[in-house]
């Protein structure tokens, strides 16, 4: 399939997505291993790519020669893949749907935004998310109009798998963003990008990989509860395995890195993290979260960043071994 020709620099993700990490790249950046800067490991690996800020950060200064990256959303996963392989395509749909969209009012804009919702939830039982079709470069436009155009740009569906986000009330929403689509298809070309579970990973690391876990965050209390990425949700449980395929990445010599939300910003007593990567690094860094239903519960938090290695350049501030 056709490539886009140009530079994949700048690229940016392209949807908003909860729980991003742009805000976090600063402190990220001080904490890749030293290897990662050097030319040490050839593989990256992202089990839960939601956004991609980290990925296209490290990509930006082609660092690894092999990107695998996953996600349980299957939504997601195919809008990746057609932006890989059909970003001209793509392109020409959002431009079509952007056109009609800020031609209305808003009263026409919300009922547009409300029909092309309906078609989206509708039209997911029949879609086929193994097997490439036309169907794809439709689902994705919706997908992407849909990020731009509804409240907060949040993803958010029910138990059924329904997308449930009301409209937001945007004047002038950029929904094809053709330059960055463009430069995140040239950044996409070496990349594979794979519906399933996060531990199908763990058959591609090895001792030259850097894996970076980026889960649904535990909830810090009953307000801040938000794992509907997918209708099956991310739980405790999942949690505990993701912890398990943690130290067996560890132990197959593999860099890794995860972040979580910090329960100690509720519970000072809440060790859950800290008993459950016992003898790892753990770190906790500023970060501002809007996703809660209290306004008064937004803003600055720590989260968690949990290390297998000691990374070159950390100042010891909020520093934190759990062995000791």
């Amino acid at each position: 399939m056709a490539r886009h020709k140009g530079s994949s620099s700048n690229a940016v993700p392209f949807l908003k997505w909860a729980g991003g990490k742009s805000q976090l790249l600063q402190a990220f950046e001080i904490r890749f291993p030293l290897e990662l800067k050097k030319g040490g490991i050839t593989t990256y690996i992202e089990p839960f790519i939601g956004g991609g800020a980290v990925f296209f950060h490290i990509a930006l200064n082609n660092r690894t020669q092999f990107n695998y990256l996953w996600d349980i959303n299957e939504d997601l996963v195919i809008t990746y893949n057609v932006i890989k392989n059909n970003c001209e395509l793509l392109v020409n749909e959002l431009k079509q749907l952007e056109g009609g969209y800020l031609k209305g009012d808003e009263g026409e804009r919300e009922k547009r935004y409300y029909e092309i919702r309906d078609e989206f939830n509708k039209e997911k039982c029949g879609l086929n998310y193994t097997t490439f079709s036309s169907d794809w470069i439709h689902r994705a436009s919706q997908l992407i109009f849909l990020n731009k155009t509804c409240f907060n740009g949040l993803y958010r569906v029910n138990s059924k798998g329904e997308f449930n986000v009301p409209f937001g009330r945007y004047k002038n929403p950029l929904i094809c963003n053709e330059t960055n689509l463009m430069r995140v298809s040239v950044t996409l070309s070496d990349t594979i990008v794979r519906l399933g579970d996060f531990s199908l990973c763990e058959m591609y690391a090895d001792e030259n990989t850097f894996v970076y876990f980026d889960p649904p965050y535990r909830p810090l209390n009953k307000s801040a509860f938000f794992a509907s990425y997918a209708k099956d949700g991310f739980y405790e449980r999942d949690q505990l395995r993701l912890a398990e395929l943690f130290k067996k990445l560890d132990k197959k010599g593999a860099k890794v890195m995860l972040s979580n939300s910090d329960p100690k910003n509720e519970d000072p007593e809440d060790t859950f993290f800290d008993d459950l990567y016992e003898g790892y690094l753990i770190e906790r860094v500023p970060a501002k979260r809007a996703i809660n239903s209290n306004g008064s519960l937004r803003g600055a938090i720590n989260e968690l960043i949990v290390m297998n290695y000691l990374p070159p350049a950390v100042t010891p501030l909020n520093r934190q071994l759990t062995e000791l």
